[in-house]
């Protein structure tokens, strides 16, 4: 079968390299791409996972947004109808949405982000079966256009497409002969202190941008550096160049503000606290055990899911955040415990990527 994948971002990169690569060892045709986007492009290099630039990603402007992705169509429709897919796979892409449905090919799409609503109304009425977590309740989804017997639910969260297969839960860097100091020297790290990392927010995302938020997450960041700084290692990792630019010069001499795109899981392994203003890494942390607290500027499903059943801690406050990294930095039980009940829950969970290839291995048979 000939199966075409439009790859997004970072998550998405880590999300289908597993299926891919299961798909092309069954003998499946599969195209790959993607567009200029600075954390995709450097990641699918990092993950020598070749993937065809199309198009660029429109930033934080409405025009850019909609002239780059109706651009993008265009230069997809030419492409996509000389391959002649089977099948096309995507992370709720409206390019791909809009192409598969034009072009008459049916698309699986998967989506943990009922808040994103722009991309939501783009995407959900015009794909086949959707594909998403049970911890998102089916009426999130019916209010963009599509019927339940469209959906698919699978009884995990998406990084456990990566993390099983390619990560052992080991978070104590003291008694790891795995921990790499290499790694962290190369970033600037000092690997005899306590490290801290923060994730700072999807800014230029329409979800963000358009949207009153409940905290502003800069006013967190700098509680984590004046407070921790000093003593810690207070690591920052960003999303854009322009977020780069202004955390090096907010931060200078008091943070680690990471200049290069990394192996976020990798970074995870190493870290002894994880403070999130997004989605997936703070899920990922919490997967992986880690002492995990979420600054989300809004509500997300899969927060709140982790929250309930104890692997994120959510703040709304600067002070809540600087107590609660205290407790974690000092509280050798309480970091356990979150490590052995991130252990139990990830054993229970199911693979997203395995309902994926089972769901393509049925079409065949048809």
């Amino acid at each position: 079968m000939k199966i075409w994948f439009d790859i997004l971002t970072p998550k998405q990169i880590m999300f289908f390299s597993p299926a891919i690569a299961i798909l092309q060892k069954e003998g499946h045709d599969v195209l790959g791409t993607s567009r200029n986007y600075r954390e995709a492009n450097e990641l699918s290099e990092l993950k020598k996972l070749h993937l065809l630039k199309v198009g660029s990603h429109g930033g934080s402007n409405l025009y850019d947004k909609l002239f780059q992705s109706s651009k993008r169509i265009v230069e997809l429709t030419k492409i996509i109808s000389k391959y002649s897919p089977e099948l096309v796979v995507s992370f709720s892409s409206p390019e791909a949405s809009r192409v598969a449905f034009g072009l008459g090919i049916k698309h699986i799409g998967f989506n943990d982000s009922p808040h994103a609503e722009a991309v939501a109304k783009l995407t959900i009425p015009l794909i086949s079966t959707l594909f998403s977590p049970s911890a998102i309740p089916l009426a999130a989804w019916r209010k963009y256009g599509t019927s339940s017997k469209n959906i698919v639910r699978y009884n995990g969260l998406d990084p456990i497409a990566w993390l099983s297969q390619e990560y052992e839960i080991n978070t104590d860097k003291s008694h790891s002969s795995s921990f790499d100091k290499n790694f962290f020297s190369s970033l600037g790290i000092d690997d005899k202190r306590k490290s801290i990392l923060v994730r700072l927010e999807e800014s230029k995302a329409a979800y963000i941008s358009d949207k009153n938020l409940r905290i502003q997450p800069l006013s967190f960041v700098d509680q984590v550096v004046n407070s921790f700084g000093l003593k810690n290692n207070v690591i920052i990792l960003c999303r854009y160049p322009d977020q780069i630019r202004a955390m090096s010069k907010r931060f200078a001499n008091k943070a680690i503000v990471l200049k290069q795109v990394v192996d976020g899981v990798k970074l995870l392994k190493y870290v002894d606290v994880f403070v999130g203003a997004g989605g997936t890494m703070t899920a990922e942390s919490a997967l992986l055990g880690k002492p995990t607290i979420s600054i989300a500027p809004i509500q997300f499903y899969i927060d709140d899911y982790l929250k309930k059943i104890g692997l994120v801690q959510q703040v709304f406050t600067p002070n809540q955040l600087d107590k609660l990294i205290n407790s974690f930095l000092f509280d050798h039980k309480k970091c356990k415990d979150v490590k052995n009940n991130a252990k139990k829950v990830m054993k229970e969970m199911e693979n997203p990527i395995e309902k994926l290839t089972t769901y393509i291995s049925s079409m065949n048979k048809k």
